[in-house]
């Protein structure tokens, strides 16, 4: 792979990917030191609910983070947007 990069944060199999109130999961990148979780540099998957949702979106609005990904979270079932899915299958084939 060309991009190899550590994803730190929840792991897929995660308590809280299964927590009742837990809506989206969200993979990031952290863009400065007053990010308020992890560190400048690092990318993070959170699963999340609602209000961490919309405070995740706050925090991109502020410019402390990018989040690279989103899939809503159902009774544990994680469902990536389509958004998503097509651009993985553009990268795929271009590594192809």
């Amino acid at each position: 792979m060309k991009n190899d990069v550590v994803i730190r944060g929840h792991d897929l199999l995660a308590i809280e990917r299964y927590m009742d109130k837990t809506r989206h999961m969200i993979i990031y990148d952290v863009l400065d030191w007053e990010s308020p979780v992890g560190g400048k540099g690092e990318r993070l998957r959170m699963f999340l609910s609602d209000v961490g949702y919309e405070r995740a979106k706050a925090a991109e609005r502020d410019g402390h983070i990018k989040i690279r990904e989103h899939a809503s979270v159902i009774e544990g079932h994680i469902l990536m947007d389509v958004r998503n899915r097509r651009r993985r299958r553009r990268n795929i084939k271009r590594e192809l």
